[in-house]
């Protein structure tokens, strides 16, 4: 190609990408940003968790002895951190971490209520299926390895990073007690929480079992 056409075609690139520039910039401030955040890992599709709903154990709750969290020996230390200190690193944006594993900056948002905080210590790690629902469930007959286990389960839906109002709020309530404030949530959360007891084969009551049918009816995958 000769020069001056070469020349030619250069010019011409730099003018259109000069006069789409302003459009693209327009078209970014239009479109917001989704908030970070994210779910644990593992979440079921609608499908598998409708399944795994349908075969859960139903009956009345109940342990065969009282309720102590301590039975659920937590935060467990790994490789250096705790697991709190591995859920806010997981589910935060922007994160940093001193040599003690605890941060020293970063984001969290909070996929029940919608909030962002960027203390850490604003941070509850919520387990999804409440440790004294766990043991009137089922885990009352559990070894203390077995419900350390699950106290610090990393693997599956059971830990997530949620403002400390709003796990206040949920306290150890089930579904037929408590949801999530924001709606567009609450399918997650069903999700979630079913996922969690087949996983752990813990059982659920009848009310339980009632209202996270529609729950999960509501989700779209």
């Amino acid at each position: 190609m000769p020069h001056h056409s070469v020349r030619r075609t250069a010019r011409l690139r730099r003018l259109v990408a000069s006069a789409a520039a302003p459009a693209l910039l327009a078209l970014l401030v239009l479109i917001p940003a989704p908030p970070a955040g994210a779910y644990p890992p593992d979440l079921p599709a609608k499908a598998v968790a409708q399944a795994e709903l349908d075969a859960l154990t139903v009956r009345a709750e109940g342990a065969s002895a009282p309720y102590d969290r301590d039975l659920f020996p937590h935060w467990i230390t790994v490789d250096g951190c705790t697991t709190r200190e591995t859920v806010l690193r997981r589910d935060g944006d922007g994160v940093e971490v001193g040599s003690d594993c605890y941060p020293t900056a970063g984001s969290w948002y909070s996929e029940y209520d919608g909030e962002t905080r960027t203390s850490p210590a604003d941070i509850a790690i919520d387990h999804v299926v409440p440790l004294a629902e766990a043991w009137r469930s089922g885990a009352d007959g559990w070894t203390t390895d077995r419900r350390r286990d699950f106290a610090n389960d990393l693997t599956g839906p059971q830990l997530i990073a949620v403002t400390a109002e709003v796990n206040s709020s949920k306290s150890d309530k089930d579904p037929a007690e408590w949801v999530p404030p924001l709606a567009s949530k609450r399918c997650a959360y069903a999700k979630m929480w079913i996922h969690t007891k087949a996983r752990w084969d813990l059982a659920v009551d009848s009310a339980e079992k009632s209202a996270l049918q529609p729950l999960l009816d509501g989700c779209s995958y």
